[in-house]
Formats: C-alpha cells, sequence, structure tokens
C-alpha cells in the first residue's frame, strides 16, 4: 500500500472523473466492451488528428505492439540489431518472437543506440533494427534509415517514451518501418494500459489489422492471429486524457527547468544531437558520477519517502537468460550511474527543491 504523502518517479494522471463517468454510461448503453467498438474507433480518429499521422493500430499494451511489429515484417527468425539500454520489454519481445538480439552499444549523450556502430553489427543473419528513443530523445534516424536501405533491412523503433515528442516538425512516432508506443498508467500519455502501431505500408497496416484479432476477419480466417485488441475502457481514458496531454507535457517542462535550475553542473544530463526535436518531458534522467554517489542518494532520498528509478538498470546485455552477448562499455558504465527523478503533473516545487538538495551535494 502506498503512503499518502511518498512521492514515487511518477503519478498517473487522473483526468475528472465525471467525464470518465459519461464514457462509461456510453458503454453501459451501447453493451459493447471491446471488439473494435465505437470508442475505439472514436479514439483512433482523434489521435491520428494529434499525432498527425495516416495510420494507428491501438493495442493491448506496449509490448504486444513490439511483437506484432516483429511479427507483421516477417521478422520471426534471425537476428535484430537493438540497444542494450531500454527497459526489458525490448528485448522480451526479440525474444519471444525466438530472434536473437544482437546488441549495439548507446551513445553517451542522447542515451539511444550509437548509429556509427549498427553496420559493424550487422551479419547475413540480420533481420532488423530495433532502436528505441530513449528518455524521449530522437536515434539518429537519418543514419539508421541509410543503414537499413543499404542492408534491406526492416526499422522498428519502439517509442515507448516518445508520445509528444517530435523531430523536424513531425511526430517522433511517424518514423522507421513501424513505430509502437506503449500508453500504459505510468506514461505522460496513458489510456490504464494499452499501446499502439504506427506502419508505414498499407500491406503491413492490414496485416497488423488482422493479426491484433486472432486472424480473421467474421468467419474468415486468413492467418495466424494473437488477441491485442484493446477495450471501450481503454479507449474511453485515452479519450478524456487526449485533451489534457500538452498541459501536461506543460507543466512536467516547468518541473524539469526547476530540476535543471538547482542542479546545475552537479550531475550529467542526456541531451539531444539536433536543434529540430521538441523534448516531451517524459522523464528526468541524470546520471551521477558513480554507482556508490547513486546509491547513497536512493538511500536518503528513501529516508524522505521519495523513490525515484534506476531507468535504466541493468544493461540489458547483463540480463541473467542472455547468453554470450557482445560487451557494451558505455551502456553498462551508463545504467550503473543513471536514475531518473520524479516527474509528473502536480508535483510541488518544495519537493523537486528537497530532492535536488539531496543530489547537489
Amino acid at each position: 500500500m502506498i503512503e499518502a504523502d511518498q512521492i514515487n518517479v511518477t503519478k498517473t494522471f487522473m483526468p475528472p472523473i465525471e467525464e470518465y463517468q459519461a464514457y462509461l454510461e456510453f458503454i453501459w448503453k451501447e453493451n459493447q466492451l471491446t471488439n473494435q467498438g465505437p470508442l475505439l474507433h472514436k479514439f483512433e480518429t482523434q489521435i491520428k488528428s494529434y499525432l498527425g499521422v495516416d495510420d494507428f493500430h491501438f493495442v493491448t499494451n506496449g509490448t504486444l505492439a513490439l511483437q506484432l511489429a516483429l511479427r507483421s515484417l516477417g521478422v520471426s527468425s534471425g537476428e535484430v540489431i537493438t540497444t542494450p539500454f531500454s527497459y526489458v520489454a525490448t528485448t522480451a519481445s526479440i525474444l519471444w518472437e525466438r530472434c536473437k538480439p544482437v546488441f549495439t552499444d548507446i551513445d553517451p549523450n542522447t542515451l539511444c543506440i550509437d548509429a556509427n556502430k549498427i553496420e559493424q553489427a550487422i551479419t547475413k543473419k540480420t533481420k532488423a533494427i530495433l532502436a528505441v528513443h530513449v528518455f524521449g530523445y530522437p536515434c539518429n534516424v537519418e543514419e539508421i534509415e541509410k543503414i537499413a536501405k543499404k542492408h534491406k533491412l526492416k526499422v522498428i523503433y519502439d517509442g515507448a517514451h516518445a508520445f509528444g515528442a517530435k523531430l523536424n516538425g513531425k511526430s517522433l512516432l511517424d518514423y522507421g518501418d513501424i513505430s509502437i508506443s506503449s500508453f500504459h498508467s505510468t506514461k505522460l500519455f496513458h489510456t490504464i494500459e494499452g499501446g499502439c502501431l504506427i506502419a508505414k505500408d498499407k500491406k503491413i497496416s492490414e496485416k497488423i489489422g488482422l493479426i491484433k484479432k486472432c486472424g480473421h476477419h467474421d468467419d474468415d480466417h486468413k492467418r495466424v492471429g494473437i488477441n491485442a485488441k484493446a477495450s471501450e475502457f481503454q479507449a474511453s481514458m485515452g479519450l478524456c486524457n487526449l485533451k489534457y496531454v500538452d498541459g501536461i507535457i506543460s507543466e512536467r517542462k516547468k518541473i524539469s527547468k526547476l530540476y535543471d535550475k538547482l542542479l546545475g553542473d552537479s550531475v550529467t544530463r542526456p541531451k539531444s544531437q539536433t536543434k529540430n526535436h521538441t523534448h516531451n518531458h517524459a522523464y528526468y534522467p541524470v546520471i551521477l558520477e558513480t554507482e556508490e554517489k547513486l546509491l547513497s542518494i536512493l538511500s536518503n532520498l528513501k529516508k524522505l519517502n521519495i523513490f525515484p528509478r534506476r531507468y535504466f538498470y541493468p544493461s540489458l546485455n547483463k540480463l541473467p537468460y542472455i547468453k554470450k552477448a557482445q560487451p557494451c562499455p558505455v551502456s553498462e558504465d551508463i545504467s550503473r550511474r543513471v536514475l531518473c527523478l520524479p516527474l509528473y503533473a502536480g508535483l510541488e516545487q518544495r519537493v523537486v527543491k528537497k530532492i535536488s538538495r539531496v543530489i547537489a551535494v
């Protein structure tokens, strides 16, 4: 049970209950809880407009979205070049689809996969590149696209942190063969649980549409599929939250700027390598000098009932079930020293100041 005054790394945004209640009354009236219902279609229409994308599939969660992306692109065996610095679901999805993750080290500034190291990891077995826009910072999409075209590889972007971020004036989710995102309740935009896929190719999009609903349309069974359909309840939460997301990002930006001011040069922060990036302030990661200092800060904050998180630790090439993984010294080093501080709409300035005093000593 969470204590009332406990400060966690994030806090789920909850819209006015009467707004959600109105959608619940509609669901009770229509008596359709799932199976691509009217609220899901309404949500998909609105979010496509918000993101400025032509294609959008709302699914149960972001992990299933990754699996669907791999499966729909025909990446069902072979090697997938990926990052060791991400949430475990990125690697787990590759393994779940019976592929081998080939880890490529990260850029020390953006913390995203180092595009300059990708080509040397390509073999005859390589089928795809699965890169992550870490903490909402963009991968080097131009270089990755060049490499993929040269070697005829598929590109999937894990944009679990990228909702609301832009690159070159368009959504960061509008790159690659497929981009996915997560709408888990810990994210800045959420649908309780949920995720999405955005595909560039119409035929691939149609394939996703079939796979996510067990591979059939009515009584016409066309392919092997899985149940990844989202419910009307998830769509309802998305409809409620979408109109608040710009305000949420704006508030998180103000809190981030306060952290910047108070922490100064006492920590290192990741940074974008391009000026054409609009950040979404999904997280506030800091990189400490040593792991010992990180552990000391964690201990001191815990005494104050404040709980940041070690996003991301360990480096995924060090997972116990990964055998003979490539060394990734940058990721391994940073993963021991990185800490995400509390950041969410409604976080009080006094708490930010308290956290900063513990760190900037």
